[in-house]
């Protein structure tokens, strides 16, 4: 089967005081990002339409269920690590503001969460997906935490984050019946260049 992950689009940054879940929606740059990423996959044979439950990616997973006439199917296990925060700031935002914590980040060192479990939710989660789909195509809008978690678990890294995968880029996978899997491609983003 083809597995395509797809990063969600730019967010709004959010920061709130009281603590609660920041769970931002897209920005418009961010609906502008989706709407091309679903332009570019609308030839494209895909089965099922997966997404996190956080905004940012279910309103990316959204123009591609239109053009697809697809269901989005919510799966609470590709949710991102940082589900829970108070405050969401672009990744390339932090890289500017606080360097040694996008540091951090990289290497998955996130003090807020349990790095290993949330790794062991999305392998799982990713897992059953594959197990349902035998033969198909299916796609995920979920998070660079995610992405990177995935790519790591089929290449034989041990789980971190290697890697900033573009907003709206595509990852693609094959999962064969045997048990086998292989990354195809990495944060393609030709949709975003036009």
């Amino acid at each position: 089967m083809e597995l395509i992950l797809i990063r969600h689009g730019l967010p709004e940054k959010i920061i709130n005081e009281d603590g609660q879940p920041a769970n931002p929606p897209l920005s418009e740059k961010g609906r502008e990002q989706a709407s091309k990423m679903a332009q570019w996959l609308k030839d494209r044979e895909i089965d099922r339409l997966y997404s996190s439950p956080m905004q940012r990616a279910f309103q990316t997973a959204e123009p591609l269920s239109k053009l697809k006439n697809l269901e989005i199917e919510v799966r609470d296990g590709v949710a991102e690590y940082d589900r829970d925060a108070g405050h969401y700031i672009p990744v390339e935002e932090l890289k500017e503001l606080d360097y040694e914590r996008w540091q951090k980040l990289m290497r998955g060192e996130v003090d807020e969460i349990d790095f290993p479990r949330f790794c062991e939710n999305v392998i799982a989660t990713i897992e059953a997906i594959i197990d349902e789909n035998r033969g198909k195509k299916v796609a995920i809008t979920c998070h660079g935490g995610v992405i990177n978690v995935w790519t790591a678990h089929v290449i034989g890294f041990e789980p971190r984050m290697f890697f900033n995968p573009d907003y709206t880029s595509i990852n693609r996978f094959m999962a064969a019946s045997s048990g086998e899997k292989s990354v195809i491609t990495l944060n393609e983003h030709f949709h975003l260049l036009s």
